[in-house]
């Protein structure tokens, strides 16, 4: 009940806020308020649900050093993505025409805060984390991480590959960042950067929904596998191995600090009495 309470919760402010982006229509200054309103209630509601269906302080989303955590998160999400956009330029396979528009970039940073905060409480301080209770580590990282690449299908230039490659650069390595850190602080962070970087800085089309408007006037050009093709820089190889790579280093993280839950084993049958001979 508890799970179904908290989903319902955090998915209701994601709603409302994803119709109020909407609504704006473009307007850079509206979408940036209306997605930074969003996000802060997201946090807010997160940690009222849980306080009433868990009867305990959400300390996986507390206020003790969560700046600091935030923006450990957003330097590892800017410099990854930044990584691979450095290698797909290197072959050949994105070019910069000029400057974009910061208006627009204005705009994303609000509708990438939503996003981020929104998907990072429902996939990984809802979702992950009660599954893990039931399970262990290893389930909930694979469970969660399918459903959050399968989530990304509906996109207008999805693909079978592009949701592939998002479960597992971004589904496992997000919940592997949560299990290694054990706060939402971190993943918000470098899931934002991650997207913002993408649409906001680079204006590359973000998990196929075509292309951003962003700092700069840009464009990708060759082969899927290098260049994620309309879906993308995400669904190219490099996005991937990225991902992977940070997937384990979270994971040995979170295995060398004790984080792992193991899973969990029926209890054991109670010995039958053996027959006198």
């Amino acid at each position: 009940m508890r799970f179904v309470k908290q989903l319902l919760a955090v998915a209701a402010v994601a709603l409302i806020g994803g119709q109020g982006v909407a609504a704006a229509d473009g307007n850079a200054l509206l979408t940036l308020v209306i997605g930074a309103v969003t996000a802060v209630l997201g946090v807010v509601v997160y940690r009222w649900v849980v306080r009433r269906t868990e009867h305990r302080e959400p300390a996986e989303l507390g206020r003790d050093g969560w700046a600091g955590k935030l923006g450990r998160g957003m330097l590892i999400g800017f410099a990854m993505f930044a990584a691979v956009i450095a290698n797909i330029a290197f072959l050949g396979g994105y070019h910069v025409e000029g400057w974009g528009s910061p208006a627009g970039a204005l705009g994303l940073l609000g509708f990438m805060a939503a996003a981020a905060v929104s998907e990072e409480l429902l996939f990984r301080g809802v979702l992950f984390r009660i599954i893990e209770e039931r399970t262990g580590t290893w389930i909930a990282l694979a469970l969660t991480g399918v459903v959050f690449g399968a989530m990304h299908l509906v996109n207008p230039d999805a693909t079978l590959w592009g949701a592939t490659a998002i479960a597992i650069e971004a589904g496992f390595m997000l919940a592997a960042c949560y299990a290694a850190t054990r706060n939402l602080w971190v993943p918000i962070g470098l899931h934002f950067a991650w997207n913002f970087a993408a649409g906001g800085v680079f204006s590359v089309a973000v998990s196929g929904n075509g292309e951003s408007t962003g700092l700069l006037e840009a464009s990708t050009s060759g082969p899927v596998a290098l260049s994620g093709g309309a879906f993308g820089p995400e669904g190219s190889l490099y996005a991937v191995l990225a991902g992977a790579v940070l997937t384990v280093v979270f994971l040995w993280l979170a295995k060398r600090r004790g984080h792992l839950v193991p899973r969990r084993r029926p209890a054991q049958a109670p010995a039958t009495a053996t027959v006198a001979r």
